[in-house]
């Protein structure tokens, strides 16, 4: 799960490890069933930590839900990046990310389970996988490689493309992952003003770890 900068003591050591349990609890809540209704005992149940030590994290079970479905689109996005580093084009870190999202229906289904159900709210959030993918977009547009000229708008058509992908992995498993996932890419690409030639090149460049 992601990590931010180490507790300084065992203090803020124990503090930050509850929290984390509370979060890891209501992401497996969020991943099973999507119901947010669950009392805070359980979720302190499942978290294995005290009740009262709830209110010290959190305000509200929104709150909670919320940090999980950051927390889950955060590590999201940091798979991405380990995954896409040394990748310099902008077309081809767009047809990645969206191949490697459709491998992680098997890999990662968790946090696929979470991006179905909470990534339509989180398209252009300042966390997770939307600047991500907005630094991508700005410097295809800034060099050139789209066409496009506002990577705002640029982002919703492609998040939104990018949920339909993962709608349709969990809908239809059957179907090749990587093959769907690319020719979604391709639309995408030839959508951001690259050639339909090259856009059909990028989707099919070799990607680590697929078959």
């Amino acid at each position: 799960m992601p990590t931010s900068a180490p507790p300084k003591n065992r203090f803020e050591r124990r503090r930050a490890e509850t929290r984390q349990a509370f979060v890891r609890a209501a992401r497996q809540i969020l991943a099973e069933t999507g119901d947010t209704s669950a009392s805070i005992q359980a979720i302190a149940e499942r978290a294995d930590v005290g009740f009262g030590s709830f209110y010290n994290h959190f305000e509200s079970k929104t709150e909670l839900f919320d940090a999980a479905v950051t927390d889950a689109l955060e590590e999201f996005g940091q798979v991405i990046d380990e995954r896409v580093e040394g990748i310099d084009d902008p077309a081809e870190l767009v047809a990645a990310g969206f191949r490697l999202t459709a491998q992680m229906a098997d890999s990662h289904p968790e946090l696929l389970r979470i991006l179905h159900d909470r990534g339509l709210a989180h398209i252009h959030s300042d966390r997770g996988l939307a600047p991500r993918a907005l630094r991508d977009l700005e410097i295809g547009i800034a060099s050139g490689r789209f066409a496009c000229g506002n990577a705002t708008t640029a982002l919703s058509a492609v998040g939104g493309t990018l949920l339909s992908l993962v709608a349709l992995r969990l809908a239809r498993p059957e179907l090749d992952g990587d093959e769907v996932a690319s020719d979604l890419a391709e639309m995408v690409l030839r959508m951001l003003g690259v050639a339909p030639d090259d856009a059909h090149e990028v989707t099919r460049r070799p990607l680590p770890g697929l078959a």
